[in-house]
């Protein structure tokens, strides 16, 4: 079994309103197929052992479902391959290399912790219309209603996004336009979604401009980074869904 010695350059900051700082950690023997945070699980346990604090750091599934993972490894979003934190394998790295890690840096996204922020800005966003609340029957009853073949594609390649928060990180002007793009054109793609498309739109939007989000200026970092493949014409779409907004009351 390979094994790695690693120099890690990790963000370590008391809570929101103290600053924070890099601070230097020699970790030895991890293992090339442990997951990346995993290494973090080991030296944790080399700094408890020691008498220190823990790093703290978000997750929970470990699987690349929930999106809670979320670092910036050597200056890019969840790292050097297009998946999730968790996802990914030290065998990505090599032996006495430096790696720094830090949080998500964004305006909206505050630092709670170390390497832990708060992501509640993508939840008052869904909160304003990322969601259907027409009736629409019982499971049965919504599967019955006919969805073209290319429109449920589109759907569900737009429902892909885990909301982990990478295109924010990775946008130099912290847009949110890709992950509510996306979100707007899963539900403008379903015949569910019509009866309330143009004030969804409109919602999502003004919320995403109201939690300090900067504005999409096409530079594509958000699709290079994103573990789920969202693609950048999803904020076209949400564009248009917006000025559909203005001239419908619905």
């Amino acid at each position: 079994m390979s094994e790695l010695n690693l120099k890690l350059r990790i963000w370590r900051q008391k809570d929101s309103n103290s600053p924070g700082g890099l601070v230097d950690y020699t970790l030895n023997g991890v293992s090339t197929h442990s997951s990346f945070l995993e290494m973090l699980d080991q030296l944790n346990r080399q700094l408890i052992d020691a008498g220190e604090e823990g790093i703290e750091f978000d997750s929970d599934c470990r699987e690349g479902i929930c999106g809670m993972c979320g670092l910036v490894i050597n200056g890019v979003a969840h790292g050097p391959v297009n998946t999730t934190t968790c996802q990914l394998h030290m065998r990505e790295f090599v032996d006495g290399e430096t790696l720094t890690i830090e949080p998500w840096r964004a305006g909206p996204f505050p630092v709670l912790k170390d390497l832990v922020v708060d992501r509640g800005s993508f939840d008052r966003i869904i909160a304003a219309g990322g969601y259907v609340s027409v009736a629409t029957g019982a499971a049965p009853d919504a599967n019955a209603i006919p969805v073209p073949k290319d429109k449920a594609s589109e759907a569900m390649d737009s429902a892909a996004c885990i909301g982990c928060g990478a295109c924010v990180a990775a946008c130099p002007n912290a847009s949110a336009s890709l992950f509510t793009g996306a979100k707007i054109a899963h539900l403008a793609a379903l015949p569910q979604g019509e009866p309330e498309r143009g004030r969804r739109a409109a919602n999502m939007v003004n919320k995403m401009d109201e939690e300090g989000f900067g504005n999409c200026s096409n530079h594509g970092e958000c699709e290079a980074v994103c573990p789920k493949e969202i693609p950048i014409s999803v904020i076209a779409k949400m564009k248009r869904e917006w000025l559909r907004s203005i001239f419908t009351s619905t």
